[in-house]
Formats: structure tokens, sequence, C-alpha cells
């Protein structure tokens, strides 16, 4: 299994693929979540967030028609936009592609826990790191507790995971995952004579290596130093952790 972390940005075009919308696996707390901050007012919303008024305005406005079909996108993958998500590139995918990594791609999300690529989601923004109390939990991490994680250990059984999310995200899971079963990356940029992660480069390399997992299909550590996409070149694998660095 493959986990990466959500975007910001958000799509509302409707994609002509047949993915088939699914429900999501707790959309029972996501409507929980979503209820509780409908009743906070933008003003609330924006210092919560640490967003500005327009976003704010906005996000306050989808907590409040939550669940309401606007006719835009439904389905998960198809709405989010950021940098990992575009060198992802799932509209270049065949149906076979398509198919891999609705069964092997998780997203995981502030509101919604853990969502398959073809999840029905309504758009938001509320991410892992947010510091206020949720239904009297003192955070998100707190409020998901080990719940996300049994999910995916549930659906792993002895496979490995690939994690590809920002450690803000891998955080609501990192305590109840097998360490050992758990393959992480790092991607590494040449400057000034010296490597060291640059958070954009790094962003979209994750992209890439979501991509090239899914394409290879890719169940073990075999192959994945095979890896070469946006310059970046194979270093080491220790401690469970690969590494490439680009020049």
């Amino acid at each position: 299994m493959i986990v990466i972390s959500p975007a910001k940005r958000l799509a509302e075009r409707v994609s002509e693929n047949s993915l088939k919308l699914t429900t999501p696996y707790f959309k029972k707390e996501a409507d929980q979540l979503a209820k509780e901050l409908a009743l906070m007012s933008s003003q609330e919303l924006g210092s919560m967030m640490h967003v500005s008024e327009g976003i704010a305005q906005l996000n306050s406005t989808r907590y409040k028609n939550w669940n309401k079909d606007t006719g835009s996108e439904k389905r998960a993958i198809f709405q989010f936009e950021g940098d990992v998500f575009k060198h992802l590139n799932v509209g270049q995918f065949n149906d076979q592609q398509i198919n891999y990594m609705n069964e092997n791609l998780r997203i995981l999300s502030g509101i919604y826990g853990l969502l398959r690529p073809s999840d029905e989601m309504s758009p938001y923004r509320l991410e892992m790191g947010t510091k206020h109390s949720f239904n009297g939990s003192k955070n998100l991490y707190e409020f998901w507790g080990d719940k996300i994680a049994k999910k995916i250990n549930e659906e792993l059984e002895s496979s490995l995971l690939f994690n590809l999310a920002s450690e803000e995200y891998f955080s609501s899971i990192s305590k109840y995952v097998d360490a050992e079963n758990t393959i992480n990356f790092r991607f590494l940029s040449k400057s000034g004579g010296k490597e060291r992660v640059v958070g954009v480069i790094a962003k979209r390399a994750r992209g890439e290596m979501a991509r090239f997992l899914i394409e290879n299909e890719i169940q073990t550590t075999n192959g994945i130093e095979e890896f070469s996409s946006m310059g970046f070149k194979f270093k080491d694998f220790s401690d469970n952790c690969f590494t490439f660095v680009s020049s």
C-alpha cells in the first residue's frame, strides 16, 4: 500500500474516467467533524486554519453545504490538485493502472481519516496538524487515535507500506503501524555542494514515485532503485529508507 498526503488546492471539473464511486471508510466521522466546523464563523475558521478571509469564507460555505450535490467532481483522486497529484498524473493512467491505484493507494486526510481514490469526497480544507479541539479531543491526532492505522493494517495484512506522505500526515499513523514493514523515501537535491531536502521538489518527487510504484505494480523493495524521474538517482537503502539524489 502507498500512502500520500492530501492537497490544499481542489478542482471542480468532472473527470470522464469511469472509476466507480465508493463511500469513505470514515464517512460518519467526517460528517461529525464537518457539522462541528459548520457552526464556526468564517472568521473563526480563518483564525484556526491561518488562512485568508477568502479561503476561510470558501470553506465556511463548503462546511455549511456539506454532502450537497453541486454537480462537480465527487471522487477524491480527481479533486486534489497539489504538486504530488500533478506529478502522480492520474489522467494518463490506463484502466489497469487506475484499478491498481484504487486498490493500492490511500490518501491520509484530516477530515476523512483515510480515502481511497474512488471515495466520494465533499470539498474541504482541514490539515491534520490543525490546533483545535474537535469533539472533546485536543486535536485531530487525538480525534483519530489508532482508527486510521487499524484500517490500513487490516488492508495491508503482510504487505509493505510505502510511505510517501508528509511528516504531518504520517504522524497520524506512525505509532500504530509496523515500522519494519514500512518503507520510507528521502529525496535530496544538490545545492552549493550540499545535499538537502527542498520541500517543493520533494513533493513533486513523491508524486513521481507514487506513479512509478503504480505503473510498475511494485509490491516489494525490488526495482525501486530504478526510479529516475526528475533527474533523481538512487543513492542508498538503509534503515528501511530509500534515498535518491538529484543534481
